[in-house]
């Protein structure tokens, strides 16, 4: 029987922390895909979120605050064959990452991004994140924040992410479903979920159930337009699940790869590359001088 790490790793969440459910979702989610340990990296940069990977079995990398989605990109390219997956915070991805997680709009690199949405800095003692409402009051923003919350949803469906979804830490079931169908999507795909702070933040687990619901069955993720609206308002109840769904695109690598005849064979498989040929193809990209 295989050990898990939360059998021999002490846990630093707090007790009862909804991190557990998140945690919970993403086992279930890669026990169902039956992606085994060496087959998963997961990355993560720094916060309560990244320490998720230390309590499951896989390949993981903790990189520097904010830099989780550059570091998970590199890895994907390095080896196709790895499930790659980013668990962040949102201060972590849309704050000190924000710049990163723009480009990876851009770029549509295959990984997942799930991001632990607590509307809070919660590592740090809560303060206010990219994510926390207009005037609500915080530990260090006792008059209440000032700035308006970032539409990152919005953000990511604007840019053309082909999987964009929310889900709620405490509907463990609903998650793990999200989670599958994000990491089976070829292509950037995004799990927003909400995870409310019970030491820091201002609203129980109770607050949050009274205002939060799955979208209908009626609703159909491939209409753009109502993706837009749904991610871009304050609308209550706020919609959990499949939020858009559009066509896959070619992703991050794929012409390099295929230019070198590469397929899926990770780097480290490739036959090295000759000093000499080293330098004849920096000669060859040497520009002359005008």
């Amino acid at each position: 029987m295989l050990e898990l790490p939360e059998e021999r790793i002490e846990n630093q969440w707090c007790p009862g922390c909804p991190n557990f459910g998140i945690l919970t979702a993403v086992r279930r989610a890669l026990e169902t895909l039956e992606i085994p340990p060496h087959q998963r990296c997961l990355v993560s940069g720094i916060g309560q979120a990244a320490k998720l990977p230390h309590y499951l079995p896989c390949n993981l990398f903790n990189g520097l605050h904010g830099r989780a989605v550059p570091a998970a990109t590199a890895i994907q390219v390095a080896n196709p064959q790895l499930a790659t997956i980013v668990t962040t915070g949102e201060g972590d991805c849309y704050g000190e990452g924000g710049n990163h997680f723009l480009h990876a709009l851009r770029r549509n690199p295959n990984i997942t991004l799930i991001v632990h949405d607590n509307r809070l800095y919660a590592l740090t003692k809560g303060q206010a994140s990219p994510m926390t409402p207009l005037g609500e009051r915080t530990r260090l923003q006792i008059h209440g924040t000032e700035s308006s919350p970032m539409r990152p949803l919005a953000t990511a469906i604007v840019h053309d992410c082909g999987f964009v979804a929310r889900g709620f830490a405490g509907d463990i079931d609903q998650l793990a479903e999200l989670l599958v169908a994000a990491i089976s999507y070829r292509g950037l795909s995004i799990v927003d979920v909400i995870q409310p702070c019970i030491t820091w933040g201002g609203h129980p687990m109770s607050w949050y159930r009274e205002r939060i619901a799955p979208v209908n069955d009626s609703y159909d993720p491939t209409n753009r337009a109502a993706a837009l609206l749904i991610t871009s308002s304050d609308q209550t109840p706020v919609s959990t699940g499949v939020l858009f769904r559009g066509q896959e695109r070619p992703c991050f690598g794929d012409r390099f790869r295929a230019d070198r005849g590469w397929g899926d064979t990770p780097m480290m498989s490739l036959q090295r590359v000759s000093p000499q040929e080293v330098s004849a193809r920096a000669e060859a990209m040497r520009v002359a001088p005008q």
